[in-house]
């Protein structure tokens, strides 16, 4: 799958992942607008990394352009 096919899922709550990465990233999510202190917090994507938790993930432009994209079940 690509971007623009897992954008949708992620928006929908779903978990993805790229195929070709072998290492200990288990999942990529979007958290939803949320409020913090009173201010509103925009939506943004975390990567779940093995042993390490949670971390702001940022894609790429060789993520955005790549088709390995799978969805987490």
């Amino acid at each position: 799958m690509n971007f623009e096919e897992i954008l949708p899922r992620l928006k929908a709550g779903e978990k993805v992942i790229r195929g070709n990465w072998g290492g200990a990233e288990l999942y990529v999510k979007l958290v939803p607008a949320e409020t913090l202190d009173g201010e509103t917090m925009n939506p943004y994507f975390v990567i779940n990394v093995r042993g390490e938790g949670y971390t702001m993930f940022t894609p790429t432009v060789c993520d955005l352009l790549a088709d390995d994209w799978k969805i987490v079940e």
